[in-house]
C-alpha cells in the first residue's frame, strides 16, 4: 500500500505539475490539510477507504483532463495512469491490507493473552504458596475481617443477621464517612496514575473502626478487587516478598500494631513501604488504637530507633479520625433503629457511646465487677490478672496456667477458702461467659499459623483491655503476677516491659528475676537494663560486665552504656573510644554524644571534631548543638550561621532557637520579621516555642506578646507554660491565674499546679479539694504524691501511707518522692536501694527544665 501511494505521488508531483493541490484533495475527502500529502509520501495510511478514493477519483480527473489515462505511470511496472487509479483496484488493495493488520493485531493480541496467562497463572502460584491467599473482595464477610458483632436487640432480629447468629446492625455514616469513601473511589480510578495508598483508621477501643473500613470498601471499592488478610507479620511479609500482591489489591491490617510491633514488625513495615512504591490501584486499610498509633510515630528520643520504618511507613498514611460518640449524629441513628432493634436497644441505654454498647463494652464491665454467684470473684480475678498483663506488659495471648497462678493474689482470704479443687475451671468458665450473646471477657486465641484456637491460652477483650488501663491505673498487682509471669511467660518482650513495670513500682527483686528471665530468652536490652540498676546502686564493675554482656549479644546501645560509665567516671579518652566504636557499628547519635561529653568537659576543640565528625557522616542534628556552643563561645554569627542551617536541614527547633539569638544580640528587626512569618503561615507552636526560651532566658513581657499572639489564633497551649513563666519571675498572683485559665481551656493537668499555689498560699483545704480533683480528671500522680504529703503534715499517718502507696503504685516514675515517704513511714532498711530505683528515673516536671533537643 505504502508503494502503491507513494507511485500515486510521483505521478501528482512530475506528471500532473503538483495538480490537483493538496489543500482541494483534502476538501474532496473531508480530511485535514496535511493529510492527502502524508498519504501520497507514503508517511501514513487512510484509516478508511473512502477518503482515499475521493482524493484518487480528483487525481484521475486532472489526469483524464490532460489525456493521460492510457500512458504508462511510470517505470515500475506496465501499469497505465488509468490502471494506476482504478477503483476496484484500490478497493482490493486497502482490503487485503486491512486483512493483514487485522491478522497481525489477533495475533499480538493472543501474544499478549499467553503473556498475561503466564503471568497470571506465576502469580496464582505464588499466591496458592502462601499461608493466607487473597480472595474476592465481597467473598469476606464482616466478622471475618474482625467486625465485632452486635448485641440482637429484642423482638425480630435484624435484618444483618446471619444463618450463624452474626448480628450486623444497620450502619449509621458518620461525618469521617464520606472522606474515607471519597479516598477510596479515588485511589481505585482506573487510570495510569493510580498509585497504592495507606489508610489507617485511628480510635479507641469499640468505637467501629473495623466497621468503617468495611463498609468504605463495600462502599467505594469495585467488586472485582481482592482483598488479602494476613494472620500476622510473617504472613505480611511472606506474601510482599513473594510478590503476590498485585493491582486491584486490597490488603486488610485490622488491629495493624500486631504486625508492625511483632519481632518482625520493623522487616514487614520496610517491605510494605517498597510496595507501597509498586503499581497500583492498591489500597492498604490499616485499624489502630490512639495509643499503639503514638507509640509508633513518636521520633525516637534514644539511640535504639525501635520503629523506624514504621513510623516513616505511617508518615504516608491518610489518617481517618474516629469520635467516641455519636453525640452529633444521635439524629440519624434514631432514624435507623426505627428498623433494627439492636440500634433501639443501644440507643436505649441512654449513652451516645453506641458502638460500645452494641459491642457489649459497658456489659463485659459489669459482669467484671459485679461478680455475682460462687465463683464471681474467682472469674473476676482472672479477668484483673489479664488487665495487668495487658495494661503492663502488653501480653495479648495469655497461658492459663499464668492466670491460674496469679489469680491468688486477686483474692481475699474468704475467697480463697470457698475455692473447692476444680475452682479454676470454674473461674475460667465464668470469666469466658457470653456476654449480650456477643463477646467474651476471656476469649480464645485464633492459631498463629494453623486452623482454629491456640490450646491453653487466652486472650483479653478489646473493650476489658481499654478500662483495665483506666480502673486499674492506681493498682500495683500482687506478688503472684510478678512470681507467675516470671515462671510461665516466655516472650522476651513481654518480660522486658513487666520488669520495666515492676521496676518503675519499687519491686526491684521481681523487675531483677523478670529482666533476667527476658535475657535468658534473648531480649538483649533487659542486660542493659539490669546493667543500669546496678549502676544506680553504684556498682560500676557489674554494670560494665552486664553492658558488655549485651554487647556482644549484638545490641549497640550497650557500647552508649559503657562510655557513659567511663563519662561519670570522668576518663574521657576511654568514653570517646567507646563512642567512636559505636558510631562505626551504626549508631547514629554516638558522634554527637561524643562532642556534648566534650563540650562538658571544657573541651570545644575536641567537641568540634566529634560534631564534624558527625556532620560529615550525614548526621544533621549536631548543627543545632555546633550552633549552642559557637553561642557559648561567643561567637553569635557563626552560631547564626549553623542554626540556619539546621533549619534548612529541617530542625524546626533550629529556626526558633535564631530567633531567640537574635534577640539577644540586638537584631530585632530580624527577629520580628521571622515571629511574623510564623504568625502569616498559622505556625503557633512556634511562636510559643519562642515565647518559652525568652521567658527562660529573662525576658517574660517579650514572651508573654508572644504568648497573647499564639493564644488570638486559637492556640490555647501556652497557658500553662505562662504560668510558670510568672511564677519564675515571681507574680504568683498571675501565675495563679493562667493555670486557671489552663485548666478552662482544657489543660486538666494544671489542677495540680494551681492546688500547690493555693497549698503555698496556706489555703490546705481548696488545695485538697483541687488535689482530687486532679486526681480524679487526670489520673494525676504527682497529686496523690501532694495528698499524701498534706496529709502527713496533718498527722494523718494511716492515710498518708495510703496515698504515697497509690502514687507508687502507679508506675509513675515523676512520684519517687512517694516511694522515699512511704520507706520512711514504714521505717524501710533499704531507703537507700529505693532512692536508686525511682529517684533515679524521676523526670522533672516544671517545664523550666525540659531539655530542648533538635
Amino acid at each position: 500500500m505504502f508503494t502503491r501511494l507513494r507511485r500515486v505521488g510521483v505521478l501528482k508531483r512530475h506528471h500532473l505539475g503538483g495538480e490537483p493541490s493538496d489543500r482541494r484533495l483534502a476538501r474532496a475527502a473531508g480530511v485535514s490539510h496535511g493529510t492527502p500529502g502524508a498519504w501520497l509520501d507514503g508517511r501514513q495510511l487512510p484509516q478508511r477507504v473512502d477518503p482515499l478514493l475521493a482524493v484518487l477519483d480528483e487525481i484521475r480527473a486532472e489526469a483524464a483532463r490532460r489525456g493521460l489515462l492510457a500512458t504508462r505511470a511510470d517505470s515500475v511496472s506496465a501499469d497505465t495512469v488509468g490502471e494506476l487509479l482504478d477503483e476496484r483496484r484500490w478497493r482490493a488493495a486497502f482490503e487485503a491490507e486491512r486483512g493483514r493488520r487485522n491478522e497481525r493485531s489477533r495475533i499480538e493480541a493472543e501474544r499478549q493473552r499467553a503473556r498475561s496467562a503466564l503471568e497470571h497463572d506465576g502469580l496464582r502460584a505464588r499466591q496458592a504458596a502462601l499461608p493466607d491467599r487473597p480472595r474476592p473482595l465481597r467473598a469476606w464477610p464482616a466478622g471475618r475481617l474482625g467486625v465485632h458483632p452486635a448485641i440482637p436487640g429484642r423482638g425480630r432480629g435484624p435484618a444483618g443477621t446471619d444463618a450463624d447468629g452474626f448480628v450486623l446492625p444497620r450502619y449509621v455514616p458518620r461525618r469521617h464517612d464520606a472522606g474515607i469513601r471519597r479516598l477510596l473511589a479515588a485511589a481505585t480510578a482506573t487510570t495510569a496514575e493510580a498509585r497504592p495508598v495507606l489508610v489507617v483508621v485511628q480510635g479507641p477501643s469499640c468505637t467501629g473502626k473495623t466497621r468503617t473500613a468495611y463498609e468504605a470498601l463495600h462502599t467505594a471499592v469495585p467488586e472485582d478487587f481482592d482483598l488479602l488478610f494476613p494472620a500476622d507479620a510473617d504472613s505480611l511479609l511472606a506474601a510482599l516478598a513473594a510478590d503476590a500482591i498485585p493491582p486491584r489489591t486490597v490488603l486488610w491490617l485490622n488491629e495493624a500494631q500486631h504486625y508492625l510491633t511483632d519481632a518482625h514488625g520493623e522487616a514487614a513495615a520496610a517491605a510494605l513501604l517498597r510496595r507501597l512504591d509498586g503499581e497500583g490501584p492498591l489500597i492498604v486499610i490499616a485499624t489502630l488504637w490512639p495509643e499503639h498509633a503514638e507509640v509508633l510515630t513518636r521520633p525516637a528520643a534514644q539511640a535504639g530507633d525501635a520503629h523506624r520504618h514504621a513510623r516513616t511507613l505511617l508518615a504516608q498514611a491518610h489518617w481517618v479520625q474516629l469520635p467516641r460518640t455519636f453525640a452529633g449524629d444521635l439524629d440519624a441513628a434514631r432514624a435507623a433503629a426505627a428498623e433494627d432493634p439492636s440500634l433501639a436497644e443501644a440507643l436505649a441505654a441512654g449513652a451516645t457511646e453506641l458502638t460500645q454498647v452494641l459491642a457489649a463494652g459497658p456489659d463485659l464491665v459489669r459482669h467484671y465487677e459485679r461478680a455475682a454467684g460462687p465463683h464471681g470473684p474467682h472469674g473476676s480475678a482472672l479477668i484483673s490478672a489479664a488487665m495487668d498483663a495487658h495494661r503492663l506488659g502488653g501480653l495479648d495471648a495469655l497461658p492459663l496456667a499464668f492466670l491460674e497462678a496469679t489469680a491468688v493474689g486477686y483474692l481475699t482470704a474468704a475467697e480463697r477458702a470457698d475455692a473447692r479443687p476444680a475452682w479454676f475451671d470454674h473461674a475460667l468458665a465464668r470469666a469466658r461467659t457470653l456476654v449480650k450473646h456477643t463477646t467474651r471477657p476471656l476469649q480464645d486465641v485464633p492459631h498463629p499459623t494453623g486452623m482454629g484456637r491456640l490450646p491453653g491460652t487466652a486472650r483479653l477483650a478489646d473493650y476489658l483491655q481499654h478500662h483495665g488501663r483506666h480502673a486499674r491505673r492506681f493498682l500495683c498487682p500482687p506478688a503472684s503476677f510478678w512470681n507467675a509471669a516470671h515462671a510461665h511467660l516466655t516472650h522476651p518482650e513481654g518480660l522486658l516491659r513487666l520488669g520495666d513495670a515492676a521496676r518503675r513500682r519499687a519491686r526491684y527483686a521481681h523487675a531483677v528475676r523478670l529482666y533476667d528471665a527476658a535475657a535468658e530468652a534473648g531480649e538483649s536490652y533487659a542486660l542493659i537494663r539490669l546493667g543500669q540498676m546496678r549502676n544506680d546502686n553504684c556498682d560500676m564493675e557489674e554494670a560494665e560486665k552486664l553492658y558488655q554482656l549485651a554487647v556482644d549479644a549484638g545490641n549497640t546501645d550497650g557500647l552508649l552504656h559503657l562510655a557513659s560509665l567511663w563519662e561519670d567516671a570522668w576518663c574521657w579518652g576511654e568514653a570517646e573510644k567507646l563512642y567512636l566504636r559505636a558510631s562505626a557499628a551504626g549508631v547514629d547519635d554516638a558522634l554527637a554524644y561524643a562532642g556534648l561529653m566534650w563540650d562538658g568537659a571544657g573541651e570545644p576543640g575536641k567537641a568540634w571534631a566529634c560534631y564534624e565528625q558527625a556532620l560529615r557522616a550525614g548526621h544533621t542534628d549536631v548543627l543545632v548543638f555546633m550552633a549552642q556552643s559557637r553561642r557559648r563561645e561567643g561567637s553569635p554569627e557563626q552560631a547564626a550561621d549553623l542554626y540556619r542551617r539546621a533549619a534548612d536541614a529541617g530542625h524546626t527547633h533550629a529556626l526558633q532557637q535564631l530567633v531567640c539569638l537574635w534577640e539577644e544580640t540586638g537584631r530585632q528587626e530580624r527577629a520580628d520579621r521571622q515571629l511574623r512569618r510564623f504568625a502569616d503561615e498559622g505556625d503557633t507552636e512556634a511562636l510559643t516555642h519562642v515565647a518559652l526560651l525568652l521567658g527562660r532566658s529573662g525576658r517574660p513581657e517579650r514572651a508573654e506578646r508572644l504568648f497573647q499572639q499564639a493564644a488570638s489564633a486559637g492556640d490555647h497551649r501556652g497557658w500553662f507554660l505562662r504560668a510558670f513563666m510568672w511564677e519564675k519571675a515571681g507574680d504568683r498572683e498571675k501565675a495563679e491565674s493562667f493555670f486557671r485559665e489552663a485548666v478552662e481551656s482544657g489543660d486538666l493537668s494544671a489542677l495540680r499546679h494551681v492546688a500547690r499555689m493555693r497549698e503555698a498560699a496556706g489555703d490546705t483545704a481548696d488545695a485538697e479539694a483541687l488535689y482530687w480533683q486532679a486526681v480524679d480528671a487526670e489520673a494525676d500522680a504527682e497529686a496523690l504524691s501532694c495528698l499524701a504529703r498534706i496529709r502527713e503534715a496533718a498527722g494523718d499517718r494511716e492515710r498518708a501511707e495510703q496515698l504515697h502507696l497509690m502514687a507508687a503504685d502507679t508506675g509513675d516514675v515523676r512520684v519517687a518522692s512517694s516511694v522515699l515517704a512511704l520507706a520512711c513511714l514504714r521505717g524501710a532498711e533499704e531507703e537507700s536501694y529505693l532512692r536508686f530505683g525511682l529517684a533515679a528515673d524521676g523526670s522533672a516536671s516544671d517545664p523550666w527544665e525540659w531539655p530542648l533537643t533538635p
